[in-house]
């Protein structure tokens, strides 16, 4: 029973990452030739998912990105580096804050707001070159 059990969730995990793998860009390209091929690759498998809401909201996507350019597109990441930057500086002093008051609860969740947030800003940078 338990080797079955195993099975279905390996076959579940071996499907959401196939699905995951289907909407990223094509292998080489870049900039706002890069997000047109992962909304595309989305939009695929959102229609053969049959997901009409996820459909109409990709094809919207789509469209806003034939106005993109790869200088616009790199402000938007950029700027996207910086709220997540100011976003971990307001997480680092909250953490101080709740560690000069002594609250063991407030600063464990202090600390993972902080993870989080330096999770977002990696994520952030990471985009910058893409």
């Amino acid at each position: 029973m338990k080797l079955i059990s195993t099975l279905v969730v390996l076959s579940a995990l071996g499907l959401t990452t196939g699905a995951a793998q289907a909407a990223q860009p094509e292998q080489g390209l870049s900039g706002c030739a890069a997000k047109r091929s992962a909304i595309e690759n989305q939009l695929k498998i959102a229609r053969d998912h049959g997901n009409s809401d996820q459909v109409a909201g990709l094809e919207q996507a789509l469209r806003g990105v034939e106005n993109c350019t790869d200088a616009s597109l790199r402000k938007e990441r950029e700027q996207k580096v910086l709220d997540a930057r100011h976003e971990v500086a307001q997480r680092e002093k909250d953490l101080r804050k709740a560690e000069k008051k002594g609250d063991a609860e407030k600063i464990n969740k202090r600390k993972d707001k902080l993870a989080e947030s330096r999770k977002e800003l990696q994520e952030a940078v990471d985009d910058l070159d893409r």
